[in-house]
């Protein structure tokens, strides 16, 4: 497996010589070296939290007056600072790789929006819909695989903190507290993963405030089309009516002129068998009350089907 954290710790009694600065620097692969005392004054530790050239990170600490079990603590809240440190810092890899996508999706969108601002057809609207729902899974994507990291980060960063505030430190001359150098190495990482969670949040929402944007001006494009198509399908059925009515009013004029017709054949058949009237008259006076019969029969038929129909 890989080996996340390795550590050489070396603790001093306080009767052993004291080590000079030059012997201190020899120690340790860095100049940047933070020291403080501990514990109320009852030990110094020192460390550079960086990996030396056998690819271990060193602390050297001297014991000035601890007890056994203070030193046990002590030298367990050091080694817990550098491994939670080393867990937290797993996030920055993850923050750049995922910033930059992040940016990437970002000059998308504007992109986008510029386009939806151009956009006046609902057929590159449904297009740009599609983007922006494409754009949001692989933002959600991203969140997926990173936001399980950037919180154990935080955890891990709250943990550091935690420990360095238990170490009870006291600044020595000459050097930044473990805290400080926190503040200087750490913290700016940490900031970082948060900021990139931070922007993935908001591209998350404004991509999903875009979508919104869009997709109810594409229901108001459909619902105008819809609108349109009532009004043309109802204009339609008007001049539709109006034909059939028209074609009813010539139905009931062709109708009346043959049963006319016929009642006229049957006037000159009683004439010419002796009856006495006027054909000619008779036929005349037959005119409008064929045509009103003929006008009324189609009324209550027309009645009888819009009826059936449930109209």
């Amino acid at each position: 497996g890989q080996i996340l954290v390795a550590i050489h710790l070396a603790m001093e009694a306080n009767d052993a010589p004291r080590r000079n600065s030059e012997e201190l620097s020899a120690l340790f692969a860095s100049d940047n070296i933070a020291a403080s005392t501990m514990a109320g004054g009852a030990a110094v530790a020192w460390s550079d939290f960086r990996l030396q050239g056998d690819g271990y990170t060193r602390f050297y600490v001297r014991d000035q007056q601890l007890g056994p079990r203070q030193a046990g603590r002590l030298v367990q809240r050091l080694l817990e600072i550098e491994t939670y440190r080393m867990m937290a810092l797993l996030a920055l890899p993850v923050a750049r790789e995922v910033g930059a996508e992040v940016s990437q999706a970002e000059n998308a969108l504007m992109r986008l929006t510029e386009q939806m601002a151009d956009s006046d057809k609902l057929q590159n609207e449904h297009v740009l819909l599609e983007q922006l729902t494409s754009l949001a899974s692989g933002v959600e994507r991203l969140a997926a695989s990173s936001s399980y990291r950037f919180s154990a980060a935080r955890a891990y960063y709250l943990l550091v903190q935690r420990r360095i505030t238990e170490l009870r430190e006291q600044r020595l001359q000459g050097h930044a507290p473990i805290q400080e150098f926190m503040e200087r190495r750490l913290a700016p990482a940490m900031r970082t993963c948060e900021s990139v969670n931070e922007r993935m949040t908001q591209l998350s929402d404004r991509i999903s405030r875009a979508a919104n944007l869009l997709r109810t001006r594409v229901d108001v494009a459909l619902e105008q089309q819809n609108r349109d198509l009532l009004e043309s399908m109802d204009h339609r059925a008007k001049l539709q009516l109006r034909l059939q009515e028209t074609v009813e009013g010539l139905s009931v004029v062709v109708l009346s002129y043959y049963l006319v017709g016929l009642i006229g054949y049957c006037l000159k058949a009683l004439k010419a068998s002796g009856v006495a009237l006027n054909p000619e008259l008779l036929t005349g006076v037959s005119v409008p009350v064929v045509c009103a019969v003929i006008w009324f029969g189609l009324n209550k038929v027309r009645r009888i089907l819009l009826r059936e129909h449930g109209h």
